[in-house]
């Protein structure tokens, strides 16, 4: 059995959360899953994310960003998976013909490349 959490337990696990190494973190965290630009010009959502950060955030505010941390990693991974997993999805079905032709050890003939480029 798990024992219930009381008030004064909450209120010391939102001051933690708001604690100024834990907004660095959460504000690094955040820059990492951007794409990268340089410091010296930084994008209008890197600017909205550094203001958002260095006001006094409210514990519902740091939840928020620890979840949206998760939801663009996992969308990250997601990506990376997609691609690892489905090589072809980006290729033309020109392309895919000649690899699967190549597959089983054949290649296309010759008219057959040049009727599809001319």
């Amino acid at each position: 059995m798990s024992t219930p959490i009381t008030s004064s337990q909450l209120i010391l696990h939102q001051a933690m959360a708001a604690s100024p190494s834990h907004l660095r973190s959460l504000y690094r965290s955040l820059l990492r899953e951007l794409p990268h630009r340089p410091l010296s010009t930084p994008s209008p959502i890197q600017q909205r994310i550094r203001n958002s950060i260095s006001s006094n955030s409210a514990p519902m505010q740091v939840e928020e960003a620890e979840q949206y941390i998760q939801y663009v990693k996992a969308q990250r991974m997601y990506a990376t998976l997609l691609e690892r997993y489905n090589p072809g999805m980006s290729m033309d079905e020109e392309e895919k013909v000649r690899l699967t032709a190549r597959r089983v050890g054949m290649d296309l003939p010759e008219e057959w490349r040049a009727g599809k480029k001319n």
